[in-house]
């Protein structure tokens, strides 16, 4: 059975340097792909697209990662701009909240890190905290603190246990969307996971960053999810 093929979104950065070239480049850190090979799946890295191509790019997926990055912009949950946040990123909020509503309504499996917990809250019509302390130490370096799951929750039934997790975030979830329940908390309460409950869909959001750490549970359940889908019609 050929593993199951599964998308992950992209930073683009208008100045990148390598070699003897600084150019415009559409990346991810190495460790989300890795993750998903070590889980049992194939990458493929989606760059920014027009947000009606959505739905056809998916059809050839079977789940999705959408990774972690900058700020969503408050204007997409109605919210005025917190001094602290950063600077829009326009085009990678249409294409990935495009991205996520062609998901959910085809039933294809999304795990968000980060960035994307948030953004998959915002999809749903939740909102955000544009700024909390305590979740990055300091620019560049990965705090670690422990998560609690929720009992009888998607989350808890992977990872039963308190877990130290990496983390890199300024923002959280304030208020959830339409048919989310938080999965699990920081020890200051903050939202640290989020999922759709129910039979018929695998969504989950995670704040922490897996990529950066040795637990594969979270993405081996998103690879058997994305195994056991049905096949998207284009």
């Amino acid at each position: 059975m050929p593993r199951p093929l599964i998308g992950i979104t992209t930073y683009v950065e208008e100045s990148t340097r390598y070699g003897v070239w600084d150019v415009p480049t559409s990346l991810v850190p190495t460790g989300y792909y890795e993750l998903v090979q070590a889980a049992g799946g194939a990458a493929v890295l989606l760059p920014p697209d027009e947000p009606g191509s959505a739905a056809e790019v998916l059809s050839r997926l079977d789940g999705l990662v959408v990774a972690g990055g900058p700020d969503v912009d408050p204007v997409r949950y109605g919210a005025e701009r917190h001094p602290r946040t950063g600077a829009p990123a326009t085009q990678r909020d249409e294409w990935e909240l495009a991205l996520i509503e062609a998901a959910l309504a085809a039933g294809l499996p999304v795990l968000g890190i980060c960035r994307g917990m948030q953004a998959l809250n915002v999809a749903l019509g939740g909102t955000l905290v544009q700024h909390i302390d305590g979740h990055a130490e300091a620019p560049g370096v990965m705090s670690w603190h422990p998560v609690r799951p929720v009992p009888d929750t998607r989350y808890a039934a992977l990872v039963p246990e308190e877990a130290e997790v990496p983390t890199y975030h300024h923002q959280a979830v304030d208020r959830l969307g339409r048919g989310l329940i938080a999965s699990a908390h920081a020890v200051d309460g903050t939202v640290e996971a989020i999922e759709l409950p129910g039979p018929g869909h695998w969504v989950l959001g995670v704040q922490w960053h897996p990529e950066r750490d040795k637990d594969t549970r979270v993405m081996s359940a998103l690879i058997e999810a994305a195994t056991l889908a049905p096949a998207v019609p284009a």
